[in-house]
């Protein structure tokens, strides 16, 4: 197999060479397009499967199974989650400086298949499990948690699926996108909806994770759950493989990582020599990619032949000046930090659906008739709200926004990040209200419903279908383009500082209210003042996003005219896959 790192070495063309299986350049009419999309999707649908599956009952299970805290149950959760978007970051760095998109997602959905195998095994072995112990959550309890070598496979096992997992995410959409030439007008307007059927397509993985696995892991036992995890993970690696000769492919340009910390290097070295008096005279004016911005002038001082780079030798040489594209590189990756710190938040808030609402539900009245619904699986209605809106954004939403607001994308990606930022502190009240009622009832031993959960659940995954894809069209397409894995990085990294700063706040929580707040018995506990601090939190927060994405001036693009008449055919072609 040749792809486009060695078409490039070999043909001396632009590294930004888009190749097939052999090397070769591409037929765009056998390559690319929807079908090869949807192919690498699938990766990332058995993903979703895995890690959904796994994180939306794995509260209940340690505190149940192994006898642990709730807070420290719900810290291992949400550690686990934030590495996996974290290592999304490294998964990038691969991608983007050595492997390639396509070998980086092949190589690490095989590590996540291994560590799935290995949780089903940590489950299902006796030897790793406490003995069973009826009265867990009562304050005084006989209960033998988990020791240390049970808990080192399990931390084995979540933590090679996290490194498995975030390869997975940080490249999948990226190698999505490189199916479509958005040079083409008529493939660009395909790719404006990929990142919406990108996520209705995971959200699928998702309901399907909480809904059948979920109940497998309850009713039927952990390790066969796992095990069709496992299996699923696998056959998406199989799925992968299968449309290597329909893809699309660019090489790796190098560690992104490295021109950055250059840029910085060199603008600091010479911060003491004066500005040009016009950007012509910065290296590389004449032949860069990207029009100079006068944002963070500091910069340009990278890329000022002084007297010694002037010399023949020196002035190709990336350690002594830097070229004024790299610079404006760099300028674009600073430019998305506001952005990226207010978009944290949105994750803190549904972090909580993976642990303490999970908890609440356990206290709850679950029935339905004689059936009793697992704790874990009242998640469904978070991936239909999101199912639900991702759909109606894309068929109802983005055309009333579009005549509305004369943009060809209807909401613009910042826009639909504020609306799931606002969904998130509704989410935050009503999880607020509800868990008083909730309160109130049990003191005169009354169950209430579990279906109380459900606005919580609606408007976190409304938030979500906007939110999610808001993000990651914007640090995709905000960012240059030759560091387009790391930048799903960045994006993923946003989620797994979510998880961290949940798992802080509870740990914050539990020292200043002397573990008063946040019991393993929420009867004694006060959840609903977490909930209300939350809500308090995302308010400020949102604040300073709204402050943040006004001065934020988009890159300028072009192909972005979506045409009516060609949307009901993007519109068929994207459902036969998705």
């Amino acid at each position: 197999m040749v792809l486009a790192g060695e078409y490039a070495d070999k043909h001396g063309e632009d590294s930004e060479a888009v190749v097939d299986y052999n090397g070769n350049p591409v037929d765009k009419s056998r390559t690319g397009g929807w079908l090869a999309a949807g192919l690498i999707l699938g990766t990332e649908f058995a993903e979703r499967v895995c890690v959904m599956g796994i994180s939306m009952n794995l509260v209940t299970y340690l505190v149940g199974d192994l006898h642990l805290s709730s807070s420290k149950s719900a810290t291992i959760v949400t550690n686990f989650m934030g590495t996996l978007n974290l290592l999304g970051l490294f998964g990038g760095f691969v991608a983007d400086a050595k492997l390639g998109r396509y070998l980086t997602v092949a190589i690490f959905a095989s590590i996540a298949a291994m560590g799935v195998a290995l949780l089903t095994l940590a489950t299902s072995i006796p030897s790793m499990i406490p003995p069973p112990c009826s009265n867990f959550r009562a304050p005084e309890n006989d209960c033998v948690a988990a020791n240390g070598k049970q808990l080192a496979m399990l931390y084995a096992a979540l933590y090679i699926l996290a490194l498995g997992g975030g390869g997975i995410k940080s490249n999948v959409s990226g190698f999505g996108t490189d199916q479509f030439d958005p040079s083409n007008p008529k493939e660009e307007k395909a790719m404006v909806f990929f990142f919406n059927r990108f996520y209705f397509c995971i959200s699928i993985g998702s309901l399907l994770a909480v809904t059948v696995l979920v109940y497998i892991q309850d009713d039927v036992g952990r390790g066969w759950g796992y095990g069709i995890s496992a299996a699923t993970m696998m056959i998406g690696v199989l799925v992968l493989l299968a449309g290597t000769r329909l893809y699309r492919y660019k090489s790796p340009q190098g560690s992104p990582l490295t021109v950055v910390w250059r840029v910085l290097f060199l603008a600091f070295k010479k911060r003491k020599l004066t500005h040009p008096s016009k950007p012509d005279f910065l290296n590389g004016f004449q032949t860069a990619k990207i029009s100079y911005t006068p944002l963070f002038r500091c910069l340009d001082k990278a890329a000022i032949i002084d007297d010694f780079a002037a010399k023949d030798e020196n002035r190709f040489n990336p350690w002594i000046v830097s070229t004024m594209t790299e610079v404006e590189e760099v300028k674009m990756v600073l430019k998305l930090f506001p952005i990226w710190s207010t978009c944290i938040l949105f994750w803190t808030v549904y972090s909580q659906m993976t642990t303490f609402t999970i908890e609440q539900a356990t206290f709850m009245n679950r029935k339905i008739g004689s059936f009793e619904v697992p704790a874990g699986s009242f998640s469904v209605f978070l991936f239909i709200s999101i199912l639900l809106f991702t759909s109606l954004n894309e068929r109802f939403f983005v055309p009333i926004a579009r005549r509305l607001t004369h943009n060809p994308q209807g909401l613009t990606s910042l826009q639909r990040v504020g609306v799931g930022l606002a969904s998130a502190m509704a989410a935050m009240i009503a999880a607020a209200i509800v868990e008083k009622h909730r309160k109130e009832k049990a003191l005169h031993g009354i169950k209430l419903s579990a279906f109380w959960l459900v606005p919580q659940y609606l408007f976190v995954g409304a938030g979500e279908g906007f939110a999610y894809v808001g993000q990651l069209e914007f640090f995709i397409r905000e960012a240059p383009e030759k560091m387009k894995s790391m930048s799903t990085g960045f994006f993923l990294s946003t989620l797994a500082m979510g998880f961290f700063v949940s798992s802080l706040l509870v740990s914050i929580v539990d020292q200043t209210s002397h573990e008063t707040w946040l019991k393993s018995n929420l009867n004694k506990g006060k959840l609903d003042d977490f909930y209300w601090l939350l809500a308090g939190l995302v308010a400020l927060d949102f604040i300073a996003f709204l402050f943040f994405s006004m001065k934020h001036q988009y890159k300028v693009r072009q192909h972005i005219e979506v045409l009516e008449n060609d949307e009901k055919e993007l519109w068929e072609k994207g459902n036969g896959v998705a």
